[in-house]
């Protein structure tokens, strides 16, 4: 009975030792730390707030300075817009009324052919002009309804001629108005082809002139005629307004 209570005691000296013993080098080693979860969903959004209130507007004086700072800068110039359209061309007003015939010039003097001219004999002008509607015809000299001026008689107006009696340098022009395609020629003896000019109609009134410097001798003859070149038939038709007004004077 006695043995084993000793060896009893034995035995609980030794384990109070070993648990002494473990207390420092029997520790266990620490574990790692746990990895980061997922990034959880974003929540539902909040509800609106309410309208904030309206500014007031202070009653004090506006400070120029503080509206200026506000104010953006201006910006670089932008580049020129292209050019618009040309209008259209106003229509034709009617043929005035002619104007009054001038003062006489001075007294005429010798032209160096071995005479000395009146002053009568020095002052050759004519103006006419052609009132017809109908389209003049082509190959034709122009006649004229109306004679504003005739100086010396030297235009015969039924036959459209101009008839030199005076030599010496002259100056013919003409001025035309219709709604159509018109061709007009200077011609005359002193020519050795005739001086054509033409205007074609794009819907508005045309308006032509044309002119020539000449060297006469007495009894040479200068006239105006229409001819063909790129009228349409409908065209030699037309029965508007047309006006065509001739006139020459003597230079020199």
């Amino acid at each position: 009975m006695g043995g084993h209570y000793g060896m009893a005691v034995l035995v609980g000296v030794a384990l109070l030792l070993t648990t002494g013993q473990c207390d420092v080098s029997c520790r266990g080693t620490d574990g790692r730390a746990g990895e980061a979860g997922a990034q959880g969903r974003d929540g539902f959004p909040g509800e609106k707030g309410e309208k904030g209130e309206p500014a007031v507007m202070d009653d004090g004086p506006v400070d120029v300075g503080v509206l200026l700072r506000l104010k953006g800068e201006e910006g670089s110039r932008g580049p020129q817009g292209v050019m618009g359209p040309k209008g259209y061309r106003g229509h034709l007003g009617p043929t005035g009324d002619p104007g009054e015939l001038g003062h006489p010039g001075p007294e005429g003097k010798s032209l160096g052919q071995g005479g000395q001219l009146s002053p009568q004999q020095g002052r050759s002008a004519f103006s006419v002009i052609r009132t017809d509607n109908s389209y003049p015809r082509f190959g034709q000299k122009i006649t004229y309804q109306q004679t504003v001026v005739n100086a010396q008689d030297d235009f015969n107006a039924a036959t459209g001629h101009f008839i030199c009696s005076v030599p010496g340098f002259y100056y013919f022009t003409f001025h035309s108005m219709a709604k159509v395609s018109v061709c007009l020629g200077i011609a005359s003896d002193a020519l050795t082809d005739k001086l054509g000019f033409c205007d074609y109609n794009r819907n508005n009134d045309q308006v032509m002139s044309g002119g020539v410097v000449l060297q006469l001798t007495v009894g040479q003859k200068v006239w105006l005629e229409s001819f063909r070149d790129q009228q349409k038939d409908a065209e030699t038709r037309d029965i508007h307004e047309k006006r065509i007004i001739f006139s020459g004077f003597l230079l020199f």
